[in-house]
């Protein structure tokens, strides 16, 4: 996969996460660019769910 290909994915991935998790803002998505772990942390913190389902439900996107 080159850096376009991974860009777009990730791109629908964010939009994804959008819609099913409105409490999510564009500021905790950018967190990604280089911080995942504390991006999942973010996103554990605001959903309430575990680290593995997160990183499970992002790769299934």
């Amino acid at each position: 996969m080159n850096e376009e290909q991974f860009k777009g994915k990730w791109n629908q991935a964010k939009g994804n996460l959008k819609q099913k998790y409105a409490e999510i803002t564009d500021d905790d998505l950018k967190y990604v660019e280089g911080k995942s772990d504390e991006l999942l942390g973010r996103l554990q913190e605001k959903t309430g769910k575990a680290k593995s389902e997160l990183k499970k439900e992002i790769e299934s996107y």
